[in-house]
């Protein structure tokens, strides 16, 4: 019998050869909790081997998003837990990069309705499919060096690959972005009207076959407008110090409601170690598989756990809200040139284990 599930934070069905998995934590927008990430896995590894499943759908419960993100607050309690980090930093994010890259394998097609909010850990669950769809509510994101940390969950991975640089522009910025820059940036695929989200559930329920897409999906437009040319400009600088130096001069030609002049506020009010360790962690992404990139930021995400930045940004981010986080350092300038110690290993604790999805 199919795996089924009608209460509790992760929902299961299989109807006309779709099992749908639906996020139902609604209230916090789907934010994953590790017992999230272990449901969702369970379920997959079952329906992987159930022939009355064809097609995977995931959605989230709720108008106002897919995932919002991991449970940061609980890793902000582990974080600065008397004697410092315990375990859970550890096994929350092995078994979430563990979860992210069985979805970029999965055997059956792994639909993903990426509907309103979509960000960090909520990009994990979708961006690795092999069908991500997007529409008009769509707002997409890795907010990460908001809070004193970098972008995880393999948006590495994603980030180091999207045309002319422009996921350094996302990473940077912690900016979230619609449907057509999604598109343009490596996050999704297709463009379907949010008017026509639920007949093309429909749709693939009478079929079962993810080519049906194709009968909704629609041109997004151009990704970034008018303005992509300058970005690909600035973001051809090889530093995070010299493309602040070029937003800076665009913003100084063209004034301060230019996309520059507030692309270079939100890069100064994130977290000028987060932003080093992006640009670092970009850079090494891009010459790796998924699965190297999931083991770099799993090494990361712990190193950061372990630095106050982190605990600092999601204090004021989620905890306190007053979103005035005293960074450890002024200025991008200020922080050390060589981040590489934020990227090794920590003795006596297991990276993730890609090979138990295999």
């Amino acid at each position: 019998m199919s795996v089924e599930i009608t209460e509790g934070e992760v929902l299961a069905s299989v109807r006309d050869g779709v099992g749908t998995l639906t996020l139902n934590r609604p209230k916090a927008l789907n934010a994953l909790t590790l017992d999230m990430i272990r449901e969702f896995t369970r379920v997959l590894r079952a329906w992987a081997d159930d022939d009355a499943v064809r097609l995977v759908l995931v959605r989230g419960a709720g108008e106002r998003g897919l995932c919002a993100g991991g449970d940061v607050a609980a890793l902000y309690r582990d974080a600065v837990a008397e004697g410092g980090p315990g375990d859970f930093g550890a096994t929350f994010w092995r078994e979430e990069y563990e979860l992210n890259h069985y979805i970029s394998i999965y055997p059956k097609p792994y639909v993903a309705l990426q509907t309103g909010i979509v960000l960090g850990g909520g990009i994990g669950i979708s961006a690795h499919g092999s069908h991500r769809i997007v529409t008009d509510d769509s707002r997409l994101g890795m907010p990460e060096v908001g809070i004193g940390y970098s972008p995880d969950a393999g948006g590495s991975y994603v980030l180091a690959r999207a045309a002319d640089r422009l996921g350094f522009h996302l990473g940077y910025t912690a900016a979230h972005v619609g449907a057509a820059e999604a598109i343009d940036t490596g996050f999704a695929d297709y463009y379907v009207p949010q008017d026509q989200i639920e007949s093309l559930v429909a749709r693939l329920h009478e079929t079962a076959d993810p080519a049906v897409i194709a009968e909704f999906a629609q041109d997004a437009g151009p990704g970034f407008g008018e303005d992509r040319a300058e970005m690909v400009e600035a973001y051809a600088a090889p530093t995070a110090e010299a493309t602040l130096e070029r937003l800076d001069a665009l913003a100084a030609e063209h004034g301060e409601e230019h996309w520059a002049a507030k692309a270079a506020k939100r890069i100064r009010r994130n977290s000028p170690l987060g932003i080093r360790v992006t640009e670092e962690g970009l850079e090494r992404a891009a010459q790796h598989s998924l699965a190297d990139v999931l083991t770099q930021e799993f090494w990361m995400s712990l190193n950061m756990q372990r630095h106050p930045e982190f605990a600092e940004g999601i204090r004021a981010q989620i905890i306190d809200k007053d979103r005035s986080p005293h960074w450890k350092y002024a200025t991008i300038a200020d922080v050390p040139g060589d981040v590489g110690a934020i990227f090794a290993p920590i003795d006596g604790i297991a990276p993730p284990d890609f090979t138990k999805n295999v």
